[in-house]
């Protein structure tokens, strides 16, 4: 019987028993809605706002700054629009990095198109990186948001957010960073990393899927996305997903609690596979080699497609990806490791290989096993490799 191994924790995690045992009351008994003024109603109210300020203690955040939402996707198109809308007066220029995530990439599309707004992409380096004097040098006066991801969801790479944020706001201009690959991996302070806004997402740290949170800076007065009964604040309208919300609090506080011991472990199996998968000839680590996330190993292996290496690894128990899981099935490569100056042919040989705290030596002994063949098998079937 072939072994299983989950190696997508970037694309979704398995959810943890202390983010299950803390939705099942509020999927079965406790099932108010917390706008209703009767015991039921009052008892879910009451949980939503505990996990506020769970959520909010472990961001380094005010109870009060702290908005529920769908998820990551939402928060940053959340902080794009919304930006726009409460700075029309000022301008419509937005800059953001040309490795975020398709949320930040095509909301930007959709300000331009309908809206008129104009978009500046910050270059990285070969590393994924944003120079910080770069976005000093894009800055005008009628910019009113500057948004780069935390951590990239690709290829792992850090991005340095607090001098970021810094320059943008001796500016006047809102600092928004999408922080979904990073929370609940790494330490994330609000207060430290100096951001007016901050999205993130459950399912990303073993809590459910479809429930995400939003940090906004007091004082920042975002507009709402979502227009209704006037919940959360009247900041985002829309019955709140209680249990799912007490599942992120939980999963989340449970993450931050066990942070420094699970950073060391993955660390170290992360380490194992970048340091035996670059003995395969003519592979790249792609982002960082040092500044980057707990549990990322990802790679480009000449010659070869990605995908097929996705499916050979399935046959044997083992589920990577191939870039973001978000646009998987996608004939295009992936825009992230184009932005970071690898060819064509190159960027489509991608394997992205993320490990959580429930993953063991054991799991990245057996990668190291069936990797390497799949790789020299697949490569004696291409007209484009030679030995």
């Amino acid at each position: 019987m072939k072994r299983f191994v989950y190696a997508d924790n970037a694309g979704t995690t398995p959810m943890s028993k202390t983010a299950l045992d803390a939705m099942l009351p509020y999927l079965t008994t406790e099932y108010g809605n917390p706008s209703g003024i009767y015991s039921l109603g009052r008892t879910a109210k009451k949980a939503l706002e505990t996990a506020r300020e769970t959520v909010a203690r472990d961001l380094n955040a005010e109870p009060s700054e702290i908005y529920f939402t769908g998820g990551g996707t939402e928060g940053d198109n959340w902080a794009l629009r919304g930006a726009l809308e409460l700075k029309a007066k000022t301008g419509k220029h937005i800059i953001i990095s040309a490795v975020e995530h398709h949320a930040d990439l095509h909301s930007c599309e959709h300000l331009k198109k309908k809206y008129g707004a104009e978009i500046t992409l910050l270059p990285v380096d070969q590393f994924g990186w944003v120079n910080p004097e770069d976005l000093r040098a894009a800055l005008r006066d009628d910019t009113i948001l500057c948004s780069v991801m935390l951590a990239n969801n690709e290829i792992g790479t850090i991005e340095p957010i607090r001098a970021l944020a810094e320059i943008a706001h001796e500016r006047g201009v809102l600092f928004h960073t999408d922080a979904v690959q990073a929370v609940g991996h790494i330490p994330v302070d609000v207060k430290e990393l100096g951001v007016d806004m901050l999205s993130l997402s459950a399912h990303k740290f073993c809590g459910p899927k479809g429930v995400g949170a939003m940090f906004i800076k007091k004082g920042v007065n975002l507009p709402p996305l979502l227009d209704g009964g006037g919940h959360e604040r009247g900041k985002r309208s829309g019955t709140e997903n209680v249990a799912g919300i007490c599942g992120l609090a939980a999963a989340l506080d449970e993450a931050v609690a066990n942070m420094g011991e699970n950073m060391k472990k993955v660390s170290a199996m992360r380490d194992k596979l970048i340091e035996n998968l670059l003995q395969v000839p003519r592979s790249r680590l792609t982002g960082d080699p040092v500044n980057r996330l707990p549990g990322t190993a990802s790679f480009v292996f000449a010659c070869i497609e990605g995908e097929s290496i996705i499916l050979s690894l399935d046959a044997v128990g083992i589920c990577a990806s191939s870039g973001s899981a978000c646009s998987s099935g996608s004939l295009d490569p992936s825009h992230v490791l184009m932005a970071i100056g690898l060819p064509h042919e190159v960027a489509h040989g991608s394997v992205r290989l993320t490990l959580n705290e429930m993953n063991t030596m054991e799991d990245v002994d057996y990668i190291l096993e069936q990797l390497p063949p799949i790789i020299k098998r697949l490569r004696s079937m291409s007209p484009l490799w030679e030995e």
